[in-house]
């Protein structure tokens, strides 16, 4: 991330690793000319005599005694991003923001001052936002990772505050944005509370006045007939907009007049005033001129408007009474004047005798209850709570964590405890059959702190009376309000039964899991005494919930299923175990991408002469085809060694198959491309041979740890044919180590190879390792907190040499049949000094043909050498490039049968070309002994 802000500050794309919330913050703040060294951004002393700050006090202290010894900050802003507390868990916390120069009242987090921050675009987004590290546009606060929680207006919805929690990065954990949420829904019950007890103030002194004044009725004795007017008075649009205008009256619970524009150029009036009879009831009736023209019951033209008189202020706030010239009583708390949408006035009151007024119309519109307010908080953290968990629920295919993610969101908003069971198949990516029965598995349970519940991955065996055997045998959500009269539970434990309804739970919902027709669990929530009862109308949300999560819990479990599969179709295309060879001491690694297998494979190939090919590759895309891909390419590879070609030589052919392989998908979506690291490793040398194709280059680990990358030309990738492939020899130092690897290893969303590999060689850079420790060396540094979006393979190979005691040769000997005997006498000396007489007619036999046929067919001088392995090796050089070839010698032929005779006395035998000629070589077993 630090690198994408970098490259998004030089003017260049920031990658794919971003957020788009955060590249279009970014984009936004560089628009306004923001610099990452952002200046001062006070803006004065804040009011900090609001509703916000006495509703959000005492949730403050709470969190601020949670926090405390912590690295952690809580700050509460306003609607527009300004600090009204601040409060640290350690005084150096403090400190750092003041010098940073956000924390304390009156500095502002708005996205135009303060770049890009929780608090910024919490406000932008309309909803909580995390901000982490280097995703903030300033330097000040890149060690920092916060979460932010919009507080909303209980009545209206808007944004009236920002809560945030802040941390060091080193600390931050997702548990935060849970605090925030629950801070923040506090906070929001305690405004709501206040403006309940305010406006049943302002009606009981409302009340009170009126009756010591004696002031008439809102409207009473006016001439206006009364009831339901007819029906082309008004459109349907326009019934709707004032039904919806008489809900927020009766919302607000208070004396009130407003005018509404409707159609026909005219202007309705809703009047609000409480029953008489009733102190919390609110009537709304509606006033409507009868035409477009204002006309007085004598049909007079109105000569002018009328003067409206002030008799209430549009706020949610304050009313101004009649006749009132206090405050409300005083336990409620001071209020706050808020503009409310529309201008609020009354008509000048009409009398018998001013016949200037124009007729209208005018009837009751709504009658209700000032409590709807409470009703429309509830509905509005509903929506919230879908919202929410579409967002949340189903981010990964993985069964496990997208039933954690449900019990999570319910836990933070629904309910106080969350079992999510599910039939044992289902987490291994199959259907749950017959005889599963009622035993399931614990995939998730959160909020339950001090209760016996049983954890994750305990077997769970419900009774057949039980709320969740119930609805999974109706197939319908089942509520239970009162668990104690219930006298059913969930398993057959009545002793953890017992305690857990001792310690408050007192009220259950149970929703089977289902999707495409397929049951797959059972989830069960909980309320405990410091929650009310749910109620008929949370089964509907916790069916809406549940149902969703359903559909994402069968998806991650069809992924399994298929990961499963292409997983152990991979599986059984790599090496399960190396071949015995002595040249190389060996380790590996292959971890599987977490999103799905792709085609990374590794080999290691004893060759003739005691040599060794070790091959890392790695092809393009995910899934089943990656892997049968892989497969295919895997074996061609072995195929290909066996003739004993060059690096180079074996990558062209593996390249012009894959070109072919690309021609057979043609027209499919499906793209075949492939990287390949080949080389050969000869022990009598300690040389490497290495040629690699769009693969990333080995590492080479010197004796005292240095760790350095040999300079192996890059070709491109297979597949793209007409490219040449080269080949480089290094030499493999004594106690060296060589690195194979792919790019899994070092690259994913938050590192570019180049600083992977910097990583690589940092972790590398240790003497005294073997193979194996280096292998559990590099994995340990791969980051924990990411799963790992591509395959990861590693090679790591200490070289051996054959001691030169194994080795016995005899260069340029003339083409003379009289040599073959002097080689003979020779080889069977050496024979004897390696204690294998045993061998020694067989040897003989195969080095005297393989001699001959040197000498017959071929120019110039002629080697032979002996090398003692896992197998006597006898192996004969000349200058020729022709190769013999094994044939079926008839009765009358006078030769031919030479090479059968080797081939039925060697193991193995064949023919390997040089840059000089050819070796032809055969292998013998050795005795035991």
């Amino acid at each position: 991330m630090a690198r994408s802000r970098e490259r998004f500050l030089a003017g260049e794309p920031a990658g794919p690793g971003v957020r788009s919330e955060i590249l279009s913050s970014w984009s936004r703040c560089q628009s306004l000319g923001l610099l990452p060294s952002l200046g001062t951004t006070y803006q004065g002393e804040p009011d900090l005599n609001t509703e916000l700050v006495h509703a959000a006090q005492p949730v403050l202290d709470e969190l601020a005694t949670a926090i405390a010894g912590t690295w952690s900050t809580v700050i509460l802003t306003d609607g527009e991003g300004l600090v009204l507390r601040c409060l640290a868990g350690q005084p150096q916390m403090t400190r750092y923001l003041d010098d940073a120069g956000g924390g304390a009242p009156g500095f502002s987090f708005h996205e135009s001052l303060a770049g890009t921050t929780s608090i910024g675009l919490a406000l932008v987004e309309r909803r909580a936002s995390r901000v982490y590290g280097h995703e903030h546009f300033a330097d000040a606060w890149i060690v920092q990772g916060c979460v932010a929680v919009p507080v909303h207006d209980p009545l209206s919805g808007r944004i009236v505050g920002i809560v945030d929690l802040a941390t060091e990065r080193s600390e931050f954990t997702p548990t935060l944005e849970t605090t925030a949420r629950k801070a923040v829904r506090a906070i929001e019950r305690r405004l709501l509370k206040q403006k309940t007890d305010r406006e049943r103030a302002l009606l009981r002194a409302y009340m009170q006045i009126a009756r010591q004044a004696e002031a008439p009725d809102f409207m009473e004795g006016r001439r206006y007939a009364l009831g339901t007017p007819p029906e082309d008075i008004l459109t349907g649009s326009d019934r709707l907009l004032l039904e919806e205008k008489a809900a927020g009256l009766i919302a607000s619970g208070r004396r009130a007049a407003i005018e509404v524009p409707v159609s026909g150029g005219r202007v309705a009036t809703l009047l609000a005033r409480p029953v008489v009879d009733a102190c919390e009831g609110v009537a709304v009736e509606v006033i409507v001129p009868a035409g477009r023209a204002l006309f007085a019951m004598d049909g007079t033209p109105a000569s002018k408007p009328p003067v409206p008189r002030t008799d209430t202020v549009g706020t949610l706030g304050t009313v101004e009474l009649p006749g009132a010239r206090h405050g409300p009583p005083p336990d409620v708390p001071p209020p706050t004047a808020v503009p409310a949408p529309t201008a609020v006035t009354a008509p000048t009151a009409v009398t018998a005798a001013d016949e200037s007024q124009p007729q209208c119309h005018r009837w009751v519109l709504a009658v209700g209850e000032p409590g709807i307010g409470r009703l429309a908080l509830t509905a509005r953290h509903r929506l919230e709570l879908l919202r929410e968990s579409s967002r949340r629920i189903g981010t990964t295919l993985d069964v496990v964590r997208t039933a954690g993610e449900l019990a999570e969101v319910m836990v933070e908003n629904f309910a106080d405890a969350v079992t999510v069971d599910l039939y044992p198949p289902v987490l291994q990516g199959d259907e749950p059959s017959a005889s599963d029965g009622l035993l399931m598995q614990r995939a998730a349970v959160s909020g339950a702190d001090g209760l016996p519940f049983p954890g994750v991955d305990e077997q769970i065996g419900f009774d057949p009376t039980s709320p969740q055997a119930q609805c999974l045998a109706s197939g319908s959500p089942a509520i239970e309000a009162d668990l104690k009269a219930a006298r059913c539970w969930a398993t057959h434990d009545p002793i953890r039964t017992a305690e857990i309804l001792d310690r408050g739970v007192h009220s259950l919902i149970t929703v089977p899991l289902s999707a495409r027709g397929v049951a797959l669990g059972v989830a069960s929530l909980y309320r405990s005494r410091r929650s009310a009862p749910f109620e008929d109308d949370d089964v509907c949300l916790a069916a809406e919930l549940v149902a969703c999560a359903s559909l994402c819990i069968d998806n991650a479990r069809r992924y399994t299923r298929e990961h499963a599969t292409a997983l152990a179709l991979q599986r059984s295309l790599l090496p399960r175990d190396l071949p015995e060879q002595n040249a190389l001491e060996v380790a590996y690694r292959y971890l599987p991408a977490h999103i799905a297998v792709s085609g990374d494979w590794f080999d290691v190939i004893p060759l003739s002469g005691a040599r060794v090919a070790l091959v890392v590759g790695d092809v393009v895309g995910h899934g089943v085809h990656a892997a049968a891909t892989m497969g295919r390419l895997r074996t061609a590879v072995q195929n290909f060694s066996s003739f004993e070609l060059t690096p180079d030589e074996l990558l062209t052919h593996l390249d012009d198959l894959v070109a072919r392989m690309a021609e057979e998908e043609s027209g499919t979506d499906t793209f075949i491309g492939a990287t390949c690291l080949y080389g050969v490793y000869d022990p009598t040398t300690r040389r490497c041979s290495l040629a690699r194709a769009g693969h990333l280059p080995p590492a080479l680990i010197s004796r005292d740890g240095t760790v350095t990358f040999p300079e192996v030309p890059a070709a491109p990738p297979l597949g793209l044919g007409g490219f040449p492939f080269e080949t480089v020899e290094i030499e493999l130092p004594d106690a060296s180590q060589l690195v194979l690897y792919t790019d899994g290893l070092v690259e994913d969303r938050e590192r570019c190879i180049e600083t992977g590999l910097e990583e690589l060689r940092q972790t590398l850079g240790h003497p005294g390792r073997s193979p194996e420790e280096t292998c559990q060396a590099a994995l340990a540094a791969l980051p924990s907190s990411r799963p790992n979006e591509d395959d990861v393979t590693l090679l790591v190979v200490r070289p051996r040499s054959l001691d030169p005691s194994d080795m016995a040769c005899w260069d340029d000997l003339p083409l003379d049949p009289a040599i073959v005997s002097e080689i003979r006498g020779a080889v069977l000396r050496q024979l004897a000094c390696w204690d294998l007489e045993e061998i020694g007619f067989t040897t003989e036999l195969i080095l005297s043909e393989l001699l001959t046929n040197a000498i017959r067919h071929a120019t110039g001088p002629v080697q032979v050498r002996l090398l003692r392995d896992r197998t006597l090796i006898c192996e004969v050089t000349d200058t020729s490039s022709t190769s013999p070839h094994l044939r079926q010698a008839t009765t009358t032929d006078e030769g031919g049968r030479g090479l059968f005779l080797v081939a039925q006395l060697a193991q193995r035998w064949g023919t390997r070309h040089t840059p000089r000629g050819k070796v032809i070589w055969a292998e013998q077993p050795i005795p035991r002994g």
